[in-house]
């Protein structure tokens, strides 16, 4: 495959003493889990991961388990970075966060360049310190809530919400919650069946859907046009029944040609993948949580010809729906 043509995104883990390893080391492996699922699509349109980790020197840092991590680089050295990863740090952050102010300036040239800059627990100190997130929505690990109000009144702390978004700046409370924020960075970057893919191979067990576990700035309206939010709603309410998009867009006053052209625009998608997809994410949760017969679970979210649910969850998942369901449960703790 010729890569003159693809790109190649620059990812940085900063380390720093006191972090826990895993809130580098499990995204590092999520990450590139994806990348040999993309190698084997052979895509050109697939990105190439430039992975590296970076701190203040060159000397090795010691995490929480007593583990010493060498970095790849320091951080003078990286001027472009499409993706940053800060790490969680063990019980009181200030002193960490406060004894790097060269960091701290690190952080705010590269959200000045576009970066998306991600932290996790008590590392979205790192954001909050460099003032990034002022009048911005946040969240850390639940320990540390009341004094990182105290530290941070500015903040728009969400103490219910285990992942928040405010433009490229995100925080994740735990390291659970990031795995989750990077299986939606993977998606974003491959696609929904490599990030299927790497879900399944890591924790989907005990993983919460991104979006319902998180704080998503203009969620409720990311993109202008009122009409197609309100086809939106109308489409997950109704998910159920056999729907024709000929009544549909009579029903909200446009003619089929510019209601096609008016929901891709404003999506991205068209208005039948968008059904398939809020479709299939309903079977999902009820292959994960009920008893429900294949068949039946394709019943409820408006599919009657088993065969033909059956195609279209894989051809999503990349999986059927039975080999799904044995996945998500086949790690469930049971008790003896």
């Amino acid at each position: 495959m010729s890569t003159s043509t693809t790109r190649t995104l620059d990812i940085v883990f900063v380390l720093s003493d006191k972090m826990l390893a895993t809130s580098a080391t499990l995204p590092m492996e999520m990450l590139q889990t994806a990348v040999n699922a993309a190698r084997r699509e052979r895509n050109a349109k697939h990105p190439q991961l430039n992975i590296r980790t970076a701190a203040l020197t060159s000397a090795p840092v010691t995490t929480l388990a007593q583990l010493r991590l060498a970095p790849d680089t320091t951080l003078d050295t990286i001027e472009k970075a499409d993706i940053v990863y800060l790490p969680g740090l063990w019980r009181n952050p200030r002193p960490i966060v406060r004894g790097q102010p060269a960091l701290l300036d690190w952080l705010r040239q590269r959200y000045e360049q576009g970066s998306l800059l991600s932290a996790v627990g008590t590392g979205c100190c790192f954001l909050a310190e460099a003032g990034l997130l002022r009048g911005k929505a946040a969240t850390t690990h639940w320990h540390y809530f009341d004094q990182f109000q105290k530290d941070y009144p500015d903040v728009q702390l969400k103490r219910q919400h285990f992942i928040t978004q405010a433009g490229n700046l995100y925080t994740a409370a735990s390291v659970n919650s990031l795995a989750d924020l990077t299986v939606h960075f993977i998606q974003r970057l491959y696609g929904k069946a490599i990030a299927s893919h790497v879900e399944r191979h890591f924790s989907h067990e005990i993983r919460r859907s991104y979006e319902s576990s998180g704080y998503f700035e203009h969620a409720q309206n990311p993109h202008p046009d009122e009409d197609i939010v309100q086809v939106q709603i109308w489409l997950q309410d109704n998910y159920s029944r056999q729907v024709s998009f000929v009544d549909v867009a009579r029903q909200f006053g446009m003619s089929l040609r510019t209601f096609n052209r008016r929901f891709k625009a404003a999506t991205n998608q068209a208005p039948l993948r968008y059904l398939q997809e809020t479709r299939i994410a309903v079977a999902r949760d009820l292959l994960k949580t009920s008893n429900l017969s294949i068949t039946e679970i394709g019943e409820r979210v408006g599919y009657q010809d088993t065969s033909y649910f059956g195609q279209l969850f894989k051809k999503l998942l990349s999986v059927t729906p039975r080999e799904y369901r044995a996945t998500v449960r086949a790690k469930l703790f049971r008790a003896d």
